[in-house]
């Protein structure tokens, strides 16, 4: 009986201190701790380290999803080897020092090649850093932001995307932008520039962005914004995930 009423008081403290992990491991870690042969000190370790793992997970799932990923994909399940990127260089970067020193990565190449996959990767890689990441596409991102100018809340979107650790904007160049959705989007890149961290895919090479940003001095200065200390990585031509689909058509079915 008095088991009981020490378990009951010591789950409605761990509610009142707002650790539930410890509320509902406490008694499985002190049987755990007698059977072993734990020191007092050794189970209060034990159950304070499963406190902050359980943190550490919920605030990483949290940042995950304020991210806004497309899909859950890593950079461990990217197929390097059949890919022209190496392996080494985006593994570097997933450290995030890029981050830590407001460096720009460009990735750059058709349909296919991986550049979202990648992307995702880098973002996943730094939420788990417990940084603050916002994933969008460039449509998505001038549309939101022409959305605010309209109920004259602009300044506010604004800031609210200056105030993340890492931007990844996704699909830059696969549809032509009217100037003034040209020119929201550089103020987001711009307010940026040697203070935050920003990913871009495109499909166009440098050359070709004019196709996209039609007011010449726009696009270069978004380009200056953009390439300035970047990490620029082609990802090639050849659509590995054409391959890939490819690949299982053909491959015999059990």
């Amino acid at each position: 009986m008095m088991a009981d009423l020490q378990d009951q008081a010591i789950r409605q403290h761990c509610k009142a201190l707002r650790m539930p992990t410890i509320g509902g491991q406490f008694a499985r870690l002190a049987d755990a701790a007698t059977r072993e042969g734990h020191s007092h000190i050794g189970y209060l370790e034990a159950l304070l380290a499963a406190e902050m793992e359980e943190r550490e997970s919920r605030a990483i799932a949290r940042l995950l999803h304020e991210a806004r990923l497309p899909r859950m994909k890593t950079l461990d399940a990217f197929e390097f080897d059949r890919s022209g990127v190496a392996a080494t260089q985006l593994r570097t970067l997933a450290e995030g020092d890029y981050i830590t020193r407001a460096e720009p990565i460009l990735l750059v190449g058709d349909a296919g090649t991986g550049k979202t996959h990648l992307a995702t990767g880098l973002c996943v890689a730094a939420c788990r850093q417990r940084r603050r990441v916002r994933f969008t596409t460039a449509t998505a991102l001038v549309n939101e932001l022409a959305e605010a100018a309209h109920a004259n809340q602009l300044s506010r979107a604004l800031g609210r995307w200056e105030r993340l650790d890492l931007i990844c904007i996704d699909e830059l160049g696969y549809v032509p932008l009217a100037e003034t959705a040209c020119e929201l989007m550089f103020q987001v890149i711009a307010d940026r520039a040697e203070k935050a961290a920003v990913i871009v895919t495109t499909n166009l090479p440098f050359s070709e962005w004019s196709q996209v940003i039609p007011n010449p001095r726009l696009c270069k200065a978004l380009i200056d914004r953009l390439t300035d200390r970047a990490h620029i990585i082609t990802t090639g031509t050849d659509s590995y995930r054409f391959r890939r689909t490819t690949a299982q058509r053909k491959a015999p079915k059990p």
